[in-house]
């Protein structure tokens, strides 16, 4: 993998949704790393597994309307839309650079300014909620996963990092060395069981995939 370029907090150089996932618009947080859109055959294999296994949890949804909460540039919420007849909405906190890519991202998919932590929606609003790689970078992930479940009608996808798998990785790579590999602006860190956990105090679980260095897990809410 190639190294990745170092983050400066005054001038922010990510270019990929994991950057500002649901947090304080003035915190850089998330893997600089551009992975969705990655040339290296190695990171392009893990993806690939990645969103393999996401395509799987969204079929056993098959959802009508969905919520990605933390998108991003909207990168994945415009792969949930394929697989959606009806409304979807992507929610990241306010930023300039993420507007201006969601104007830029053409039409399909509403975007809104929100928190996680308390969305701006209705009990039952959506069939289907998403929280792909984003409660890593949350304060209260486990608030974000009760909102996610008040407001999903018949499913809740969650997907964080395996650690510490995970910061192997970014050791390989040559990233956040003199952190161990810790990806800046990480608050958590699960290993399976933890998440699995976390999400199961919140809503019955359904299923639950590894993809390295990935858990992903399809609950039902209650």
């Amino acid at each position: 993998m190639n190294p990745a370029p170092p983050i400066n907090s005054t001038r922010p150089t990510w270019r990929h949704p994991d950057i500002i996932a649901a947090v304080s618009a003035t915190r850089v947080a998330g893997n600089v790393y551009d992975k969705y859109e990655s040339a290296n055959p190695f990171v392009r294999r893990l993806m690939a597994s990645f969103l393999a296994a996401l395509d799987t949890l969204v079929d056993d949804a098959a959802p009508d309307s969905v919520l990605d909460v933390g998108c991003g540039e909207g990168i994945v919420t415009r792969r949930l839309a394929r697989a959606a007849g009806g409304r979807v909405v992507g929610l990241d906190v306010e930023s300039p650079r993420l507007r201006a890519a969601w104007a830029a991202a053409g039409e399909g998919v509403e975007y809104v300014v929100g928190d996680a932590q308390t969305l701006p929606f209705g009990d039952d609003e959506f069939d289907l909620v998403s929280l792909v790689e984003m409660l890593q970078l949350v304060e209260d992930p486990g608030r974000a996963v009760e909102e996610a479940a008040r407001v999903a009608r018949s499913a809740v996808i969650v997907t964080v990092p395996h650690e510490p798998l995970w910061r192997a990785l970014n050791v390989a790579r040559g990233a956040y060395l003199r952190d161990l590999g810790d990806t800046p602006g990480h608050l958590h860190h699960w290993s399976r069981r933890a998440i699995v956990d976390l999400v199961a105090a919140r809503a019955p679980i359904v299923s639950v995939r590894s993809a390295v260095p990935w858990t992903l897990i399809l609950a039902r809410p209650g």
